[in-house]
């Protein structure tokens, strides 16, 4: 393919040159030479309607390397992002940016998914509700009202402060189960018709991978009529996309879902006289084989597979008791289903729900279990237990077939990018678990000039990660990071207990201290820019979709090679299912996932030109096992150093400001 054999192409690419509307209209905007060839690369595919999977490294200016051909190419387009908070940057800020400054008249539209939008309807069933437990929830409940009486998009992330793990949010909004759809009172102004009306009008449409994998799995997250007329696909953070797929096209039941389909089940029959009577017991013997299966499950690993949960006596009995708790709550429902839509939603839960954890326990045909995994039928069956709660799932073990399915039916292109998307150089990992067989291909490596602004330190001496003392021989190591760079640091550990060991140990020191699970996530982050020497202590979950430019982040510590949980039971089928085809579990599987996670990891280091930073890289195994060079390889052009020495005069170059 030539970077520019088709006239979108050259469009694409002099739309981000030097003498072009983009460079008059943003400020500090500059010509990139990766970023014109990843232009082009996604114009080509749009034309053709081809597949194109693209590594774009950190400083290339994809986001703008796939609007610009986008929008220039006047296609229905969709796209897609990893996360809620990336959707409305892209959405809010970087596509008007882009739209303006080409003078793109294009209509687009933001849509998520409906746990996002108030549902007028569960509002008004929770107006009185004596499930607000506090004077916290009910302010943020009066809240929610008072903002219900003003928005116009009904999206809730406009209201600023309230938390992702509310418990008022559950109350407020709708799912796919208890959605009354056109039955219900509040439809002509439904925040989440209306979302779905306007991606339809739209040219453009910017979701998230839940939503996008929600209708493909004919979940019908209100999303499904838009996907036909769709003409390309623009997947960004496509690394994702695999293990998200697991989720989607499987199904679960969860403790909560149960325990609000009982509420849900009492708290129609407000509306309808002379039903609570055959609701209201087993409505509440539900709730409370909910809650004495959880306590069943008391003993049991936090993670595992259903044969380990039903060799323990208490949960299959546990499990039998639920299973007739559900079957009694849909008998009750039944003949009174006619009577309200909201009756006639919650019995379909009953029956939907019963369905599934028959599946779950292995109780169903073959067939339907089959047909219920979205056309997989190899599917692993695990729970897994919070504090307070369960989850029974069911996961299918490849993907890659209906994903491939989806592709083909729609007739659009696809275009796959992300920073790190590739495996010592190649897409073979990611290929297999999209089930793609045909598709151009592109590495644009980062801009940034790695050898003057970062350098890779690998501490000597460390014992093998699984020794009792590896922790503190790593915060030995550490620490004289820390006091040359005055903190400033991101220290990312493998397990919650490394952490919490590290968060002791550190406690009292010189540098402000910030720990996983002490505040949110966005509150954290704030308070550790805000800090200016701050160290913070996180776990997978700070690996990506972080961004800290400057000088408030200049280290980053890796603790051990990010592989996967030894315990989670769909990793050790899928390794197994990879073996009995002949496969190397380690090498096709651990390995590839190990190393795009820890090059998420290390991408938080350095995000602008102007940032200098040391990225520290504590498992022996790099240097020690032959497949540590894997790793190595599919990292930036760092310069790497065993000395300390190095370490402390890269900081005395770059002394603080």
């Amino acid at each position: 393919m030539t970077a520019t054999s088709s006239s979108l192409a050259h469009a694409a690419v002099a739309a981000l040159g030097p003498q072009a509307a983009l460079a008059d209209a943003l400020p500090g905007f500059r010509p990139r030479p990766a970023q014109q060839r990843l232009a082009a690369a996604v114009a080509e595919a749009l034309e053709a309607r081809s597949v194109l999977l693209a590594e774009a490294g950190t400083g290339t200016g994809k986001t703008f390397a796939y609007l610009v051909p986008a929008l220039l190419s006047g296609r229905k387009t969709i796209i897609s992002t990893g996360t809620r908070a990336l959707q409305d940057q892209l959405y809010q800020r970087d596509l008007p940016r882009v739209r303006q400054a080409l003078g793109v008249g294009l209509k687009t539209a933001l849509l998520k998914g409906r746990a996002n939008y108030l549902c007028r309807y569960r509002l008004e069933q929770a107006k009185g509700e004596p499930r607000l437990t506090s004077r916290e929830q009910v302010a943020q409940f009066q809240r929610v009202v008072a903002w219900s009486g003003r928005t116009r998009s009904g999206d809730l992330a406009e209201l600023d402060g309230l938390p992702e793990d509310s418990p008022i949010l559950p109350l407020v909004t709708s799912t796919v189960d208890n959605c009354l759809g056109g039955e219900c009172p509040f439809w002509e102004d439904c925040f989440v018709v209306q979302a779905r009306q306007r991606a339809q009008a739209a040219d453009l449409v910017v979701v998230n991978h839940h939503l996008l994998l929600a209708d493909l799995a004919l979940r019908q997250e209100g999303f499904g009529e838009i996907l036909p007329g769709a003409q390309a696909f623009i997947i960004d953070e496509a690394h994702q996309l695999p293990e998200l797929a697991s989720q989607f096209f499987g199904e679960g039941l969860g403790a909560r879902a149960l325990v609000e389909l009982a509420r849900d089940a009492v708290a129609e029959c407000a509306n309808v006289p002379g039903t609570l009577a055959a609701v209201q017991a087993p409505a509440r013997q539900l709730d409370a084989a909910t809650r004495a299966l959880r306590e069943a499950m008391e003993g049991l690993p936090v993670r595992g597979t259903v044969g380990q949960a039903l060799a323990l006596p208490a949960v299959a009995a546990g499990l039998a008791a639920l299973e007739a708790a559900l079957k009694a709550l849909a008998d009750a429902l039944q003949p009174l289903a006619e009577a309200a839509a909201g009756l006639d939603a919650c019995h379909a839960r009953a029956r939907q729900q019963h369905a599934v954890l028959l599946r779950w326990q292995g109780l169903a045909g073959a067939g339907e279990e089959a047909s219920d995994a979205g056309g997989v039928d190899q599917a692993v069956r695990w729970y897994e237990l919070s504090p307070r709660g369960f989850r029974l799932q069911r996961t299918p073990l490849d993907v890659a077939g209906p994903l491939r399915a989806h592709r083909e039916q729609s007739h659009a292109a696809w275009v796959f990018t992300s920073a790190t998307l590739a495996v010592d150089g190649h897409f073979d990992h990611i290929r297999q678990r999209l089930g793609i067989e045909t598709a151009e291909e592109l590495i644009e490596a980062s801009p940034f000039d790695w050898a003057r602004q970062a350098l890779c330190y690998l501490p000597p001496g460390l014992p093998a990660p699984a020794a009792r003392d590896y922790g503190q021989a790593v915060l030995a190591a550490v620490r004289p990071v820390l006091e040359a760079s005055g903190g400033r640091a991101f220290l990312l550990f493998a397990s919650h207990r490394a952490l919490r060991e590290a968060a002791e140990a550190l406690a009292g020191g010189p540098w402000p201290l910030f720990v996983q699970g002490s505040a949110p996530r966005h509150e954290l982050l704030e308070r550790f820019r805000a800090s200016g020497n701050g160290v913070l202590l996180g776990t997978a979950s700070f690996r990506e979709g972080v961004d800290v430019a400057g000088e408030a982040l200049s280290v980053v510590v890796i603790d051990k090679l990010p592989f996967a949980a030894p315990d989670d039971p769909v990793l050790q089928a899928r390794l197994e299912a990879v073996r009995r085809a002949g496969g190397r579990p380690f090498f096709d599987e651990q390995i590839p996932q190990a190393v795009i996670a820890l090059k998420q990891g290390v991408g938080r280091l350095i995000r602008t030109e102007s940032d200098r930073g040391v990225l520290v890289l504590c498992d022996p195994r790099l240097l020690s096992r032959a497949y540590g060079r894997i790793f190595l390889d599919s990292l930036p052009p760092l310069p790497k150093t065993r000395a300390l020495e190095q370490v402390r005069a890269f900081f005395a170059d770059n002394p603080d400001p």
